[in-house]
C-alpha cells in the first residue's frame, strides 16, 4: 500500500484544492502515471502514482482545500483493476471537507431579555449639561417640567444592524449557471488582495511603434534564417524594461514586512494568457540574453503554460512583469500589480493615429504604454521617468544597444 500525499507546492505555497480525480477507485494505475490534479493559484499540479497496481482510496472530495503532506489516497501495489466503489471513501470525506461546513455559535438571547427591564431614572437637575444638551429640545422641555429623564449611561443598547442580505441571483431562460472554479477563485482573490494591500497607481504615456517595425520589417528574414524564429516586439520591451529598471531602482524592489528588498538581478515576468487563466512565466537574466534568446525563451514559456506544463519554478522570483492587452484588441487599461513586485507595464493594441512631429500632422503607429506602480515604493517621478526610459528606448532602438 502506497500513499499519495500533497507535494511541496513552491515558495510561499501551503495549500492546494483538489481539482480533479484522474482515476476511480479500483482503476488500474502505472508508476508515475498522474492519479490526481491540485489547483493553486498559479499552476496544476499532477500528482503521480508512486508505483504500481490499482487506486484503492480517494480520501478528499474533488474541491476539497489540503495542505502540503496531507494523505489524499493510497494505491494497493500490485492489485488488479476491480469494480470501483463509492468515488470517495465515506468515512473520510467529512473530515476533508468537515472545516467549510462549521455550525455557527448559536445567537445570545439573554442581552434583550434583560435591556427590557425598566431603565433607572434620574433627576433632570442632576444631570450634567451637555447630557441635557444631546437630547433634541421636545425631550428636554418634558424632562425640565417632569424633572427626571433617563439616563443616558443606562439607555438600553441600540441593536446592531442586520448583515447586508446576499445579493440574489438573478437568471432567464437559457441563462446557464456555472460554478467558479478553485483556480480561478485563487486568483480573483490574489488580485483583491493585491489592491487591497497596495496604493496602486497607474501612470499613462504613448509610444510611436515606427522605429521598432521598421527595423523588425528590415530584419525579419535574417532574423528567422538564423535562429529559427520571428523577431517579435516583446523582446524589445523586455530590453527596455531592464535598461529602465537599471536606471530607476526603485522599481526593482519589493516590500516585505516591515523592509524592503532591493533587487540587483533582472527576472522578467512575461504574462501569458492559457484557458485556465493568466500566468507569468518568468525570463531569468533577461540582462544577459540577446533579442533571439529573449524571443525563444518567451515563446517556450507560453507553450508551456498553453500546454500545462509550467513549472512553479517557471512562475517564481520575478521582479517585474509586462502583460499585453494589445494582441486582445485592448486600447488602454491599468494593469493590477502581481505583488510583491512594485510595478507592471501594460501594452496595448497599435493603432495609427495622427500626431504632431515637428510641427506637422502624420499618421504614425500608436500605442499607448500603462505603467501601474506601488506608491508606497515608487513615488510619481520614479514612476514617470521610468515610463519615458522605455519609449525612449522603443522610439529610439539604438538606445538599446548602447544601454542609454
Amino acid at each position: 500500500m502506497a500513499d499519495l500525499r500533497v507535494p511541496p507546492l513552491g515558495e510561499s505555497i501551503t495549500e492546494a484544492v483538489v481539482g480533479r480525480w484522474l482515476k476511480n477507485v479500483g482503476d488500474a494505475v502505472a508508476s508515475g502515471e498522474p492519479v490526481v490534479e491540485l489547483e493553486t493559484d498559479k499552476i496544476t499540479v499532477q500528482i503521480p502514482a508512486p508505483e504500481a497496481g490499482a487506486l484503492s482510496e480517494r480520501l478528499v472530495a474533488e474541491g476539497a482545500t489540503v495542505k502540503v503532506d496531507d494523505l489524499i489516497g493510497r494505491v494497493s501495489a500490485g492489485a488488479v483493476a476491480a469494480a470501483a466503489p463509492a468515488p470517495v471513501a465515506a468515512a473520510a470525506a467529512p473530515a476533508a471537507v468537515a472545516a467549510p461546513v462549521a455550525v455557527p455559535a448559536p445567537i445570545p438571547v439573554a442581552a434583550p431579555v434583560a435591556a427590557a427591564a425598566p431603565a433607572p431614572i434620574a433627576p433632570a437637575s442632576t444631570l450634567p449639561k451637555d447630557a441635557l444638551l444631546r437630547l433634541s429640545p421636545a425631550a428636554r422641555a418634558a424632562a425640565r417640567e417632569s424633572g427626571v429623564l433617563p439616563s443616558p449611561a443606562s439607555a438600553p443598547a441600540v441593536a446592531p444592524s442586520a448583515p447586508a442580505a446576499a445579493p440574489v441571483l438573478v437568471t432567464r431562460p437559457g441563462d446557464e449557471v456555472v460554478a467558479m472554479s478553485p483556480l480561478r477563485k485563487r486568483i480573483a482573490e490574489r488580485l483583491v488582495q493585491a489592491q487591497h494591500e497596495a496604493a496602486m497607481l497607474t501612470t499613462f504615456n504613448e509610444v510611436d511603434m515606427s522605429a521598432v517595425m521598421a527595423l523588425r520589417a528590415k530584419y525579419q528574414d535574417d532574423f528567422v534564417k538564423k535562429n529559427g524564429l520571428k523577431l517579435g516586439f516583446m523582446s524589445f520591451f523586455t530590453k527596455a524594461v531592464v535598461n529602465a529598471l537599471k536606471e530607476i531602482p526603485a522599481i526593482n524592489a519589493q516590500f516585505a514586512g516591515d523592509e524592503i528588498i532591493q533587487n540587483h538581478y533582472f527576472d522578467i515576468g512575461v504574462a501569458v494568457s492559457t484557458e485556465k487563466g493568466l500566468m507569468v512565466p518568468v525570463i531569468r537574466n533577461a540582462d544577459q540574453l540577446g533579442m533571439a534568446d529573449i524571443e525563444k525563451a518567451i515563446g517556450d514559456a507560453a507553450k508551456r503554460a498553453r500546454d500545462g506544463k509550467i513549472t512553479l519554478a517557471d512562475l517564481e522570483g520575478g521582479v517585474f512583469t509586462i502583460t499585453n492587452g494589445g494582441i486582445f484588441g485592448s486600447m488602454l487599461s491599468t494593469p493590477i500589480l502581481n505583488a510583491p513586485q512594485s510595478a507592471i507595464l501594460g501594452l496595448h493594441a497599435i493603432t495609427e493615429r495622427p500626431v504632431a512631429v515637428n510641427g506637422q500632422v502624420v499618421i504614425r503607429p500608436m500605442m499607448y504604454l500603462a505603467l501601474s506602480y506601488d506608491h508606497r515604493l515608487v513615488d510619481g517621478r520614479e514612476a514617470v521617468t521610468f515610463l519615458v526610459k522605455v519609449k525612449q528606448a522603443i522610439e529610439d532602438p539604438a538606445r538599446l544597444l548602447l544601454a542609454i
